[in-house]
């Protein structure tokens, strides 16, 4: 049964990838991966955070199945990393070095810079919910 979670969050995350890389295409162009950047950075948001908020020392009652359907079928089916990786190498054979390289560093870093975002954001919606839990049995 697991599968079909994963199935089904992958088919959602690739229909977003592809309305988010079309929208963005027509936002600013496709002369340089900015539309795969931006996918690759919010999914990395995403999996932070909730790897964070489904994760073992929690308040929040994350089953698995919805673990397994956000952080591997949505964010595997919405992050774009063999599609970054095509696009570095074209840049690279058509010659454009420099943006390849440029593509390669913003989308390590953002992807990074993300993720640890998205950490953040879950301690801070646990500590949040434990700060409140806390509020509610001394009142």
């Amino acid at each position: 049964m697991m599968y079909l979670w994963v199935a089904l969050g992958s088919a959602l995350g690739g229909a977003a990838r592809h309305l988010v890389g079309l929208a963005g295409a027509d936002l600013v162009g496709a002369t340089f991966p900015w539309a795969t950047i931006f996918i690759n950075a919010t999914g990395s948001f995403v999996i932070g955070l909730f790897a964070v908020i489904s994760g073992t020392d929690s308040p929040y009652l994350i089953r698995t199945r919805t673990r397994v359907f956000v952080m591997v079928g949505i964010c595997g089916g919405y992050t774009t990393f063999s599609a970054f990786s095509l696009q570095s190498f074209l840049l690279i054979r058509e010659g454009h070095t420099f943006a390849a390289g440029a593509n390669v560093i913003l989308s390590m870093l953002l992807c990074l810079f993300s993720v640890w975002l998205g950490h953040a954001a879950g301690n801070a919606l646990i500590r949040t919910r434990r700060m409140r839990a806390g509020r509610r049995r001394a009142g």
